[in-house]
């Protein structure tokens, strides 16, 4: 770790209320260490309906990106981090995916949990991209599951994280203003041209979900000015303990609760020691709602002492995340 040690922790509370009777009853000492010898830094409140998580927020700020609600320009910043085109284009990233589609509602899976192949996902933008051409839309391809998207539809509007769609009503994290019906028409457009596509019989076959619509997220144009780091969470930025996201997303509590333990013997443990070592740490948790920092400040001996006896629980910390 550098002088200047940052540990994020996406997750770190959740507000559904097995996951805070989880958090009450966890040993997590390292981090009850580190809030005894860090103070807070003002907050970063929020609320659970924005379509920014909070740890998106903070790396926004970090990376020196706007930081609008749901305009935070993800796709363009990882073009520009691999040394890719961005120009003054607004980008978006395209994540195909499977929607669970009820009487009523419908729902999305966790992408990652499709398994998308290199091949199946060169296969499925091909397949989509003459209609996203048909809108100004031009799709590239990035990684297996993950695309970019340029068109002038995407600046200025503001789309849901995936964090916050999934496992829950599409219908409520659908973009609702008018410059978002392309892309409500393209998603009921690629259901019907997805449903009796050759892959996703291929995938049934192997007892795999199929690929039947997309989500466009990561919305917007870089500024003038250069970003702070190279990536999100490289090497310039925060290090990010991200083995609470797939539990809380599940809603898989137990598992949540093992994910806390083994950051809590590992990286907050790291950050512990550097703060014993150099006097430098900042810690930032994030939870649905707000995000809340704590840096090492220099506090009087009085204060030092006074800190001895007041023990703030990781569960307290964490009420108004």
């Amino acid at each position: 770790m550098s002088d200047k040690a940052h540990l994020l922790i996406p997750f770190a509370a959740c507000a559904a209320p097995q996951a805070r009777e989880a958090l009450a009853g966890l040993q997590l000492p390292h981090l009850e260490k580190l809030l005894r010898r860090l103070s807070p830094g003002a907050p970063d409140a929020g609320d659970e309906h924005s379509f920014s998580p909070p740890h998106e927020r903070v790396l926004a700020r970090l990376h020196g990106l706007p930081a609008a609600d749901g305009q935070i320009p993800w796709a363009a910043f990882e073009r520009q981090a691999r040394g890719l085109e961005t120009g003054s284009h607004a980008w978006a990233v395209i994540t195909p995916c499977h929607w669970q589609v009820g009487t009523t509602s419908a729902s999305m899976s966790d992408p990652a949990a499709l398994g998308i192949s290199e091949g199946e996902s060169q296969a499925l933008l091909e397949a989509m991209r003459p209609y996203f051409n048909e809108d100004g839309i031009e799709l590239l391809y990035h990684a297996p599951g993950r695309w970019h998207a340029r068109s002038e539809l995407f600046r200025g509007l503001p789309t849901a994280s995936l964090e916050r769609v999934i496992g829950r009503g599409i219908d409520d994290w659908m973009p609702k203003t008018p410059e978002a019906r392309p892309l409500r028409r393209l998603q009921n457009e690629m259901q019907m041209l997805l449903y009796t596509h050759p892959l996703n019989d291929g995938r049934a076959a192997r007892g795999l979900a199929p690929v039947n619509s997309f989500w466009a997220h990561g919305t917007g144009a870089l500024p003038e000015t250069p970003s702070l780091a190279q990536a999100p969470g490289g090497s310039a930025g925060p290090l990010i303990a991200a083995g609470l996201q797939g539990a809380a997303l599940r809603e898989d509590w137990p598992a949540w609760a093992d994910a806390w333990r083994a950051i809590d013997a590992n990286e907050c443990a790291r950050l512990d020691e550097h703060l014993g070592r150099t006097g430098q740490a900042t810690l930032t948790l994030c939870g649905e709602r707000s995000a809340q920092t704590f840096e090492a400040m220099p506090v009087s001996i009085l204060t030092r002492l006074s800190g001895l006896f007041q023990r703030p629980s990781p569960a307290r910390a964490m009420e108004a995340l």
